[in-house]
């Protein structure tokens, strides 16, 4: 047998040896076991979650993934790379005392579930729970310690009940900037019913507006609130979409269809009211530096002055940062999309208008008409991008600039985006770049007014470019009760916000880039708003008792979808289609009984059910409150060092910087406002782990071919006998590289696999993928295996007797690395530790002690789960290694009691001494010069020079 089949004769010698037959038996065995012991069930203070007598005691530790979607494709090995790093982290923060919550739902609304109901006439839930189950099959088989009890899926009516409930506070709130905070809006309303607070816009008192008008005054203060506004309409997807949806090219993130301006009534959300503290307490996250830019720079806050420019007896107001080269202004523009364009384009242009200024057409009606429809085709990042060749047209109007009372024609232009600012600027051509290249194409004034510092002179008309410079002397700038001629910007700034006060043209105001939140989505696959409209088109709040809004069933999944190219047209829901679940007839309890209503017939943004998810894993079964204050407290509650509360670890990818973590924060401070919760923050340590790559093929034509069917010959490399080519890449299956995590599960088992991701690099670095490398760590566990158990008579063979020296040294050593580095996170650098000790063992021969075997299995326990709680049992204990208390390391044993110096002698290596690591330098000095190679090194040549770096270093330079 052994000449025809040595790997099977091999097997009958060594029947206990650790294979991948043996490591699927043992995962499957632990897993079912921990699923039946409730192993990782984390227990509350209180609830039906409540634990025994004493466990919440323990330190608690909350460690989360980024919510996954449930793609009907399933995972490939790139996905678990973030699970599997949290899973090591929470087992390893479980056996050094924590109370652990760890647990995973799912985030499963959205337009994948519902294109493919689309095409399949599947309902999406039917879908989408098939593929959850086959991603909880994947996952459960890597053996993550999961709390399973408290899973959930945002499609559940009994979570998304809550969403609405949450929706509704913010619908039901207003942002009181002298308090700082979100107020329930009732109180509004008692100020206005008392006089306290002036109805704005209205002479007349609150009890005497209709009630139309009352909800138009307080739709300007609602946190959640409905207007008509710019969206970006894509016609190909049947949806509006958020900015963040919409890539640099005007197409829609997801399907790549265009996306045009449209006007249309919409469901937002004022997140802008909390740009200040978004910004602040991103201070006291620890979130790594790179997010917290990203969300500062999404924000953007700047400082400066609203002016107001007159014309035709009203006024255009911009919001400008440089206020001190208002002398400057020489003409205004407008974004396309400006509500003040039509009410002061004229019917014919004035006389002496420029050619060059209408765009070639008969009237400014027809001018502003072309080109609205030509910005609107261009997405925000496209009209911002720093092209030379600047757009626009002139509106034939004047407007008049405050400071010097000069009239200054008004142009719309694609570069001013109706989303920042007031979405109208004053334009200084002779300090800004892109003003400077619009007056050029136009042939509009540059009125120098910030004295040139760079040698150029003051007449513009040979200038190449503009002059910027925050750091200059102010000049040209004198007029009519203000003079700024001779100061620098920053006074400069000053007097003239101050003169702008007191004429009543003007203010200083800080700005910001941050624009409220477009919450609505014309799908089927979403939250239902719970809201309804009366016959005077009045929204009013469902009652909570009529929540959860179930989604109902309609026969027709899709939105109705138009030409791409057609931005002409307008959103019709699924929703819409179902006449009797619109149109009801409710009784609210607002004390006037049964009334007609028409229900809202968009859903929420898939966005919305991941802004709060954290808070549900704490008390996922409550139906009577969104989370219990005590238990919120326990979790989530602000501790010292970290004042706003959240989540100890939440581990996720980069690319949700803005969307997601901007979002979920802005709920969690609207709900730490109205008192729901006791954290101002969701997260408080964000970890964003890296990609796991893997390599791209292509043939001659750019088309992908199978990676597993790619032969490598003389460093090139053949895809059926053709040339193909090969770039690093994302892994997928349209890539056609992508691999399994069963497929190595199989070969190998998942504590393989589970070591590989983690011993591939560091985790918040990306890694290529490499089949061929995985095999490494199937050795290490067969050597550790082996370690412990006979591969021929299955029997442990550790031994009671005690280590020697060099055995402890390396025990401890080992110890006190390994669990630095699961604490920090660093488990390739662990996993080398760990490789290390075994091999000393492994090199050392003999029945391995008993003292070294149990704390190596126990520092494998959480990268290696399953092996270690099969050898911690034949190791003779009754108890799941789970729970076990991590190794301590003796310090006596971690300091070496020898460290090698290096002699040096002009530079080149002479000597290694043996020394104490606490020698002195006078000590080392003395030993290096008296060294028997040493001195023969130096021949007898005097010394002018001894560098002492003790213990390690000593460089002898001769006379």
């Amino acid at each position: 047998m052994s000449e025809t089949n040595p790997a099977a004769a091999s097997e009958v010698a060594a029947p206990h040896r650790y294979t991948a037959a043996m490591a699927a038996e043992i995962e499957a065995r632990w897993q079912d076991f921990w699923d039946a012991d409730g192993t990782y069930g984390a227990p509350n203070p209180k609830g039906d979650l409540a634990g025994g007598q004493g466990t919440v005691a323990k330190p608690k530790k909350f460690v989360m993934d980024m919510f996954p979607y449930p793609s009907g494709a399933g995972l490939h090995v790139g996905h678990p790379l973030g699970y599997i790093a949290t899973d090591v982290y929470a087992r390893f923060q479980r056996m050094t005392g924590h109370n652990v919550l760890h647990t995973l739902g799912f985030d499963a609304f959205g337009l994948p579930a519902e294109q493919y109901a689309v095409q399949t006439g599947t309902h999406p839930r039917v879908s989408t729970e098939a593929n959850m189950e086959n991603m909880k099959s994947q996952l459960r088989r890597l053996g993550l310690g999961h709390d399973k009890r408290r899973s959930f899926a945002t499609i559940d009516p009994e979570y998304y009940k809550w969403t609405q409930w949450i929706f509704l506070q913010i619908f039901n709130s207003w942002y009181d900037h002298e308090a700082g905070k979100a107020r329930p809006i009732s109180e509004l309303v008692d100020r206005f019913e008392s006089g306290e607070r002036p109805v704005p816009g209205h002479t007349r008192a609150w009890s005497e507006l209709s009630e139309a008008e009352k909800a138009d005054v307080l739709g300007e203060f609602r946190l959640a609130y409905a207007s008509d506004a710019p969206v970006n309409w894509c016609p190909g997807l049947g949806t509006v979409l958020a900015n963040e949806e919409v890539t640099a090219d005007g197409r829609s993130e997801r399907g790549n269809f265009p996306v045009f301006k449209a006007k249309l009534r919409q469901w937002n959300m004022r997140i802008t009211a909390y740009a200040d503290r978004l910004l602040e307490d991103l201070q006291e996250l620890d979130w790594p530096e790179a997010i917290k830019l990203q969300q500062r720079n999404w924000i953007g806050r700047s400082e400066g002055a609203r002016v107001d420019f007159p014309i035709d007896g009203e006024r255009i107001t911009v919001f400008t940062t440089r206020p001190d080269t208002l002398f400057g202004a020489t003409y205004m523009v407008l974004a396309p999309e400006h509500p003040l364009v039509e009410k002061f384009t004229p019917a014919a242009w004035p006389e002496g208008t420029h050619e060059v200024w209408t765009g070639g057409h008969a009237t400014p009606g027809e001018a502003v008409a072309a080109y609205r429809a030509q910005a609107a085709s261009k997405s925000d990042v496209e009209r911002q991008a720093e092209a030379k060749d600047k757009t626009g047209v002139f509106i034939g109007a004047y407007a008049t600039n405050p400071v010097n009372g000069e009239r200054i024609p008004v142009f719309i232009a694609d570069y001013v985006l109706m989303g920042y600012g007031t979405g109208a600027i004053m334009a200084v051509p002779a300090h800004d770049t892109r003003d400077f290249e619009f007056a050029r194409a136009f042939e509009l004034p540059v009125n120098c007014v910030v004295e040139p510092s760079d040698g150029r002179g003051p007449d513009t008309s040979t200038w190449d470019d503009a002059f910027v410079s925050y750091d200059a002397k102010i000049v040209n700038s004198t007029g009519e009760g203000v003079s700024l001629d001779g100061l620098g910007i920053v006074d400069a700034k000053a007097r003239i916000t101050e003169w702008l006060e007191r004429s009543g043209t003007g203010e200083g105001t800080v700005n910001f880039r941050l624009r409220d939140w477009l919450f609505s989505r014309q799908r089927y696959w979403g939250e239902p708003f719970p809201i309804v409209y009366d016959e005077d088109g009045i929204a009013h709040a469902l009652p909570e008792s009529m929540l959860p809004l179930e989604l109902p069933e309609v026969e027709d999944y899709s939105p109705r979808t138009f030409d791409p190219d057609d931005a002409d047209t307008q959103p019709e829901t699924p929703l819409s289609r179902n006449e009797d679940w619109v149109n009801v007839t409710l009784d609210l309890g607002d004390g006037r009984g049964p009334r007609a209503f028409r229900r809202e017939t968009n859903t929420m943004p898939n966005w919305a059910g991941s802004c709060w998810y954290e808070l549900r894993y704490l008390d996922p079964h409550n139906s009577e409150q969104l989370v219990d204050p005590e238990i919120e407290r326990y979790w989530m509650g602000p501790r010292e060092g970290r004042p706003h509360g959240g989540v100890d670890l939440y581990v996720g990818g980069a690319e949700h910087a803005v969307l997601h973590l901007l979002y979920a924060r802005f709920w969690s401070k609207v709900l730490y406002d109205l008192g729901h919760v006791s954290s101002a923050e969701p997260f408080h340590k964000l970890f964003n782990q890296g990609m796991i790559q893997a390599y791209v093929y292509r043939d001659s034509r750019g088309i992908a071919v199978p990676a597993a069917e790619v032969e490598e010959r003389d460093g090139a490399y053949y895809y059926q006998g053709e040339k193909v080519s090969r770039l690093l890449g994302k892994m997928g299956k349209s890539l056609k590289n992508a691999v399994t995590p069963d497929e190595i599960c199989d070969e190998y088992g998942a504590d393989t696999l589970r070591l590989y991701e983690m011993a591939m690099g560091p985790l918040d670095v990306s890694r290529p993928w490499d089949t061929r490398a995985v095999v490494g760590q199937f050795r290490l566990l067969q050597r550790l295996w082996r370690n412990i158990v006979d591969e021929a008579t299955g029997e442990v063979t550790v031994s009671d007797a005690e280590p020697d020296e060099e055995t402890l040294r390396a025990l401890h050593k080992a110890i006190d690395g390994v669990r630095g580095d699961l604490e920090g996170m660093r488990f390739n650098t662990a996993i080398a530790k760990i490789t290390e000790l075994n091999n000393h063992l492994t090199k050392a021969g003999g029945a391995v002690p008993r003292s070294v075997a149990e704390p190596l299995v126990l520092m494998a326990a959480p990268l290696a789960p399953h092996i270690a709680e099969e050898l911690w049992r034949r190791l003779g204990h009754t108890d799941s290694v789970v729970h076990q208390d991590f190794p301590v390391a003796d310090p006596a044993y971690v300091v070496d009691e020898t460290v090698t110096c290096v002699v040096q002698v002009k530079g080149k290596v002479k000597a290694r001494l043996e020394v104490s690591p606490s020698i002195s330098d006078e000590e080392l000095e003395k030993a290096a010069l008296t060294d028997e190679k040493v001195v023969a090194a130096l021949g007898g040549a005097g010394i002018r020079k001894v560098i002492v770096r003790a213990p390690k270093l000593v460089n002898i330079v001769p006379a």
